[in-house]
C-alpha cells in the first residue's frame, strides 16, 4: 500500500516491510526446509518466478531445474552455517544478464541455524566489460603475433620482452632464441650508435617515437635492411616499462634501390660517352639535362640550361626560309607518342651559326605510365648530308660519264611527255648506240673502252642544246631527250650533228679510234604518247638503222617489229639450246689479296658454240625472264655450280662459289626447295655456297623475301647484295636482312684511283660494312692503282680483269694448281 496508507503510529516493522517491498534489492529467505519465507519483488522477477505468493512455498519447485542445480551446492553450505559469495556468476534464464549470489545463514542464539538470506547482486555490466577486454585482449595478441610485418616488446635494457613470428622468421631465430638476446646484438655495427642515440632521447623525454632504416644482422649473416619505428610506453609514474617495436623488411626495396643507382650510374655514363646529343625536360617542357654532345651543339652548358624553356636552348630553322621549325618534344609531349627523325631541319648554336640536324623526340613516362618529361635526341648530318647528295647524284648519274641515268632520264621524260601534251607541242627521243663497241672493249680493254665512251659522252653533249638531256643507259648506248621540238626535221638535225661530231677520230692511247654511230629516232606524239613507248620505239628504230648499215639514224615507224622479231628468235633459240646443253657456265676468280690466293669464283652464263658466243648474257637473260625460262635456267646453272664446287673441294680444297639469282627465280614458290635438294643431290657443304642477289630484289620482296632469306642462312647459305650502292637500298634494311657480303659495284671502283668522290664512296661502304660485321668485296678491278687503294682501306677481296676474266672449268683448275703451288704469274693476268 502506498506511504500516505500507512498510519501515523505505523511499527518500525510496517516501515521495514513496506520499504522492502519497493527496493530494488534482489533479496530471498529460505528456511531449513528450504522454502521461502520471504522473497522481494526485484528477486522473483530476476528469477522469473510467476507465482504471486511464494511463502511456505520449496525453492526447487518454483526456480527451473538447471538454475537449482547451480545453487544447490552453494545453498547446502549456507545451510550447514558457512557464509558464501558465489565465485559464479548466475546468469538469467535468457542469458542477457548475469548477477553474484551471496548465501548468508541466519544463526540463532544458541548458535543453531534457522535459515538463509540469499542476496543477488547484478553484475551484466561488469560482465559485459570484462568480455570486451577480453576480446580486446585477444585482438592485440593476434594482430601482434600475426602482423606481415615483425612486431616487439622490448625492455629499456634492450632485451626482447615479446616478439611475433614475422620478426623472428625476418631475423632467422626462433621465438625461445630471440628472447635471450638483446636488439644490440644483432643490429650492425655500423647502425649501432645511431639507434641507441635515438633510444637515449625516447627515455630522456626528447621525443615521443623515432623512425630510422638500419641493419640487422641475420642468423646466418647475412644484412637485413629493415625500416624501424618505435615507441615508448610509461607506467602510471612515467617510468619506463617498455618500446614497442615496429620492424619492415624494406632489403627488396634496398636491393632495387641499389639496382636503379646502378642503372641511372650506367645511363649518365652512356648519355655522356653516346656520340648523339640529347635533352630532357619536364612536361612543361623546361630544360632538366643535357649531355656534353648536347652542351657542345647547342652552345649551352649544363648548369645553364637545366631550369629554361626548350625553346630557348633547342631552336630549330628551316634551312630555306630560316623561320622557326615547331620543337618536335612538343607534339611527342601532347601525343603521348614517339615522333620519328625530322629531316632539313637546322639547330642554331648559341653563338649563331648553324648544324645541320636530324632528330627524335619521345615523352617519359613514371611507372603507372604518365608522362613527366620528354627527350629529344639528335646529331649532326653535316657530313653525311654531304655523303647522301654524292651518293643520291651517283644514283641518278653514270660514274663514267656523268651524264644521268636511266631512272633521271625516265623522269625527265615523263616531264617532257607531259609539258608538251599540255602544250600540244612535240619531243623527240634519240637512241645512240656505238657501232662495234664489243670489239673495240674486247680489243683495248675496258679502260681503253671507258675512254672512249667518256669522250662519246662529251661530244653528244656538245652537240645539243642546253636544255636538251643527254643520257647514258649503259654500256654504249646513249639516248638524247629532245623536250621541244617543231618538227621531226629537228630531231634529224641533232641527230646528224651527233653523227658529225663523232666523225673525227678518238685518241685512245696510241690509237685513233674512228667510230660511228646507228641512231633511232621516234617523236611525240606521231609515234608514242607515253615515256616508256617513246623509248622503246626509239629502241627499236636504232636497230634498225643498225641493220641498215650502221653510222645513220633512222625514224620509227610502225613497220619496225625488228626488235620483237629478235626477242621471238633469241627465245626459240634459248630453248633449242637448253635442249642441246649449249648453255655452259664460266668462272671468274675472287681473291683475297691480304691472303694472296683464289678463295672463290663467280659462276658466269655462257650460250656458246665451238667457244663462240651465240648470245651474250646480255641479250638472252631479258629474253629468258620475259618468257619465263630463268627458272629452269637458274636452277640448272645453280646445280652446275654446286656439283663443279663439291668436284674442287674433293679434288684440290674448299672453294666458295657465287651464283646470279634473278627476281624472278629467286621469287620463284619452290625456290627454297630446290636450292635445298640441289645441296643433297650434289653433297656440297652449304658454307661453299654464296647466292647472289640484286638491291630490287631484296628489297620488293616484301616479308616473303625476308623469310626466305632467313630460311636460306638456316641452311647455312650465304647471301650477298650484288651491285651494291647503284640501286636504291635503305641502309636501314641491312639491319633487317641476313647479307654476309656487299659486293661494291664496277662503277664507283673505275674511278676510284683518281676521284675524289668515288673513293670517298667505297671507303664509306667499306668502313660501314665491315661495322656491320659483313664481307664486302669489290667487283670490276683492273688496275694494280684500284687494287692498292681498295687494301689500304681494308677491302681485301676482289674480283676483275686484274685477276682473271671469267674462264672455262679447265682453266680455271689450272689457275687453282698454279696458286696452289706458289707460281708468282697467278698474281694478275
Amino acid at each position: 500500500m502506498p506511504a500516505s496508507a500507512l498510519p501515523a503510529n505505523a511499527s518500525p516493522s510496517d516501515w521495514s516491510a513496506y520499504l522492502l517491498e519497493r527496493a530494488p534489492a534482489m533479496i530471498a529467505y529460505v528456511d531449513t526446509s528450504r522454502c521461502y519465507r520471504y522473497a522481494s519483488p526485484a528477486y522473483l522477477a530476476w528469477m522469473n518466478i510467476q507465482e504471486d505468493d511464494v511463502v511456505g512455498r520449496r525453492i526447487d519447485e518454483l526456480i527451473s531445474p538447471d538454475l537449482h542445480a547451480r545453487i544447490e551446492p552453494d545453498l547446502c553450505a549456507a545451510l550447514a552455517g558457512a557464509p558464501i559469495v558465489a565465485d559464479r556468476a548466475i546468469a538469467h534464464e535468457d542469458g542477457s544478464r548475469h548477477a553474484q549470489a551471496t548465501f548468508s545463514p541466519d544463526i540463532d542464539a544458541l548458535g543453531k541455524v534457522r535459515g538463509v538470506a540469499i542476496l543477488l547482486a547484478d553484475i551484466s555490466s561488469r560482465r559485459e566489460l570484462e568480455a570486451r577486454l577480453k576480446e580486446s585482449e585477444k585482438r592485440f595478441f593476434q594482430a601482434f603475433r600475426y602482423a606481415a610485418i615483425g612486431m616487439a616488446l622490448v625492455l629499456p635494457d634492450g632485451r626482447w620482452l615479446q616478439v611475433n613470428d614475422a620478426l623472428c622468421a625476418m631475423l632467422g631465430y626462433d621465438e625461445e632464441e630471440l628472447m635471450t638476446r638483446a636488439f644490440q646484438e644483432l643490429t650492425h655495427p655500423d647502425d649501432l650508435a645511431a639507434d641507441l642515440a635515438l633510444v637515449g632521447k625516447l627515455l630522456a623525454g626528447e621525443s615521443l617515437s623515432y623512425h630510422m632504416e638500419k641493419r640487422y644482422l641475420h642468423r646466418d649473416g647475412h644484412v637485413v635492411h629493415a625500416q624501424l619505428s618505435v615507441s615508448l610506453v610509461r607506467d602510471e609514474h612515467g617510468e619506463p616499462l617498455y618500446f614497442i617495436s615496429q620492424v619492415q623488411d624494406i632489403s627488396e626495396r634496398k636491393a632495387f634501390e641499389e639496382a636503379l643507382f646502378r642503372e641511372r650510374e650506367l645511363a649518365e655514363v652512356t648519355l655522356k660517352s653516346i656520340g648523339d646529343a640529347v635533352i630532357t625536360t619536364d612536361p612543361n617542357l623546361i630544360v632538366t639535362s643535357l649531355n656534353p654532345i648536347a652542351e657542345a651543339m647547342t652552345g649551352w652548358p649544363s648548369h645553364e640550361a637545366v631550369g629554361r624553356p626548350m625553346d630557348d636552348i633547342f631552336q630549330l630553322r628551316d634551312p630555306l626560309t630560316r623561320q622557326p621549325i615547331p620543337n618536335p618534344l612538343i607534339m611527342a609531349v601532347d601525343k603521348n607518342s614517339i615522333v620519328g627523325l625530322t629531316t632539313d631541319a637546322i639547330l642554331i648554336h648559341r653563338n649563331g651559326f648553324d648544324s645541320p640536324i636530324e632528330d627524335s623526340a619521345a615523352p617519359i613516362h613514371d611507372h603507372a605510365g604518365n608522362v613527366i618529361g620528354g627527350v629529344v635526341v639528335f646529331h649532326d648530318v653535316s657530313e653525311t648530308r654531304a655523303l647522301a647528295l654524292k651518293m643520291a647524284h651517283l644514283a641518278h648519274h653514270d660514274t663514267l660519264t656523268g651524264l644521268p641515268n636511266r631512272a633521271l632520264l625516265t623522269s625527265r621524260m615523263e616531264f617532257a611527255v607531259t609539258v608538251a601534251a599540255r602544250r600540244h607541242q612535240r619531243a623527240a627521243l634519240l637512241f645512240v648506240d656505238v657501232d662495234h663497241f664489243k670489239q673495240i672493249n674486247d680489243t683495248l680493254g675496258h679502260a681503253a673502252g671507258d675512254v672512249l665512251l667518256q669522250e662519246v659522252a662529251r661530244r653528244i653533249r656538245a652537240s645539243v642544246r642546253a636544255d636538251d638531256t643527254v643520257s647514258r643507259l649503259g654500256g654504249d648506248e646513249f639516248v638524247v631527250l629532245l623536250p621541244q621540238i617543231e618538227g621531226p626535221s629537228d630531231a634529224s638535225a641533232v641527230a646528224e650533228k651527233v653523227l658529225a661530231a663523232c666523225s673525227q677520230a678518238v685518241g685512245v692511247d696510241t690509237s685513233a679510234l674512228t667510230i660511228s654511230f646507228s641512231i633511232g629516232i621516234s617523236v611525240y606524239p606521231d609515234d608514242a604518247i607515253d615515256a616508256e613507248s617513246l623509248l622503246r620505239n626509239a629502241d627499236t628504230a636504232m636497230y634498225e638503222a643498225k641493220m641498215q648499215g650502221r653510222n645513220g639514224y633512222r625514224f620509227f615507224n610502225p613497220r619496225m617489229n625488228e626488235r620483237n622479231s629478235a626477242r621471238v628468235r633469241i627465245e626459240v633459240e634459248l630453248r633449242k639450246a637448253l635442249a642441246r646443253n649449249e648453255l655452259s657456265l664460266y668462272y671468274q676468280p675472287k681473291v683475297d689479296v691480304g691472303l694472296g690466293t683464289i678463295v672463290g669464283a663467280e659462276a658466269l652464263l655462257r650460250w656458246q658454240v665451238d667457244g663462240e658466243d651465240i648470245y651474250t648474257p646480255e641479250q638472252f637473260i631479258p629474253v629468258a625472264e620475259d618468257c619465263g625460262l630463268i627458272v629452269p635456267i637458274g636452277e640448272w646453272a645453280l646445280r652446275e655450280a654446286c656439283g663443279q664446287a663439291e668436284a674442287w673441294a674433293r679434288l684440290y680444297r674448299p672453294l666458295s662459289v657465287s651464283v646470279n639469282v634473278s627476281a624472278l627465280q629467286f621469287q620463284h614458290t619452290r625456290f627454297f626447295e630446290s636450292l635445298r635438294g640441289i645441296l643433297a643431290e650434289t653433297g656440297l657443304h652449304p658454307t661453299l655456297l654464296e647466292l647472289e642477289l640484286t638491291e630490287r630484289t631484296v628489297m620488293e620482296g616484301g616479308d616473303h623475301i625476308a623469310d626466305l632469306l632467313r630460311k636460306i642462312k638456316s641452311l647455312g647459305v650465304s647471301l650477298s647484295l650484288d651491285d651494291f650502292g647503284t640501286g636504291y637500298c635503305s641502309l636501314s634494311y641491312l639491319k633487317h636482312f641476313p647479307i654476309d657480303t656487299l659486293k661494291i659495284d664496277r662503277a664507283f671502283i673505275r674511278d676510284v684511283a683518281w676521284d675524289n668522290d668515288s673513293a670517298a664512296i667505297v671507303s664509306a661502304i667499306v668502313t660501314m660494312g665491315k661495322g656491320m660485321n659483313k664481307h664486302v668485296l669489290a667487283e670490276g678491278v683492273e688496275s694494280m692503282e684500284q687494287a692498292s687503294f681498295l687494301d689500304s682501306v681494308g677491302c681485301s677481296q676482289m674480283q676483275g680483269f686484274l685477276f682473271g676474266k671469267a674462264m672455262t672449268v679447265r682453266d680455271f683448275e689450272e689457275r687453282i694448281s698454279a696458286v696452289d703451288t706458289g707460281d708468282p704469274r697467278v698474281a694478275v693476268e
